[in-house]
């Protein structure tokens, strides 16, 4: 499997485990959501609106790839979150839509890579304000990554629970190819 088809299954891994999660996630109250759980970022909220955060932080970066790829366009537009815990959306339906429209953005610009834009060496600043120079290709499987890390936090907070999110693998959507393509 090439680089960019992993990369456009874990694009697709990414919006069907934030489905499975925000779903199980509704079945919480408002307190339940925002209690705070002694997580990385305290509560379950405001873990799923990390992963967000941090995406919104990536891509932002990825979008002064020289390509100038069309589909990071709307994520051009959105505003720059001051650190990765500036959270901007205050409910999980909030937060669940622009999710969604994240993850539809994420989905469209993985299928916009070519091999070339993942060859490129990407400058860009930390939020601290720190110059770095680092392989493209190297920093969108850390955009993966980071979300996949903090999904396992959010689905034991979710456990915690006592809710079930159910198959969490990426094997779930790796295509079988025990049969003959025909």
């Amino acid at each position: 499997m090439s680089s960019l088809t992993q990369i456009r299954l874990l694009a697709q891994y990414n919006r069907w485990m934030n489905e499975k999660l925000y779903r199980t996630a509704a079945q919480l109250s408002e307190e339940q959501l925002h209690a705070d759980r002694r997580a990385f970022f305290g509560s379950l909220f405001d873990t799923l609106h990390h992963i967000y955060t941090g995406d919104v932080v990536w891509l932002k970066r990825f979008a002064t790839h020289p390509a100038t790829l069309v589909a990071l366009d709307p994520v051009r537009a959105l505003a720059q979150p001051r650190s990765v815990t500036d959270f901007a959306h205050g409910n999980l339906s909030v937060l669940w839509d622009a999710r969604q429209a994240l993850d539809q953005i994420i989905v469209a610009w993985t299928e916009e890579l070519t091999d070339d834009h993942l060859s490129h060496t990407l400058r860009y600043s930390n939020t601290k304000g720190v110059v770095a120079a680092r392989s493209f290709e190297s920093l969108v499987l850390h955009l993966f990554n980071h979300q996949t890390h903090h999904r396992g936090q959010a689905t034991t907070l979710l456990s915690q629970e006592g809710l079930d999110v159910g198959t969490t693998d990426l094997f779930a959507l790796i295509p079988d190819q025990s049969q003959p393509s025909h």
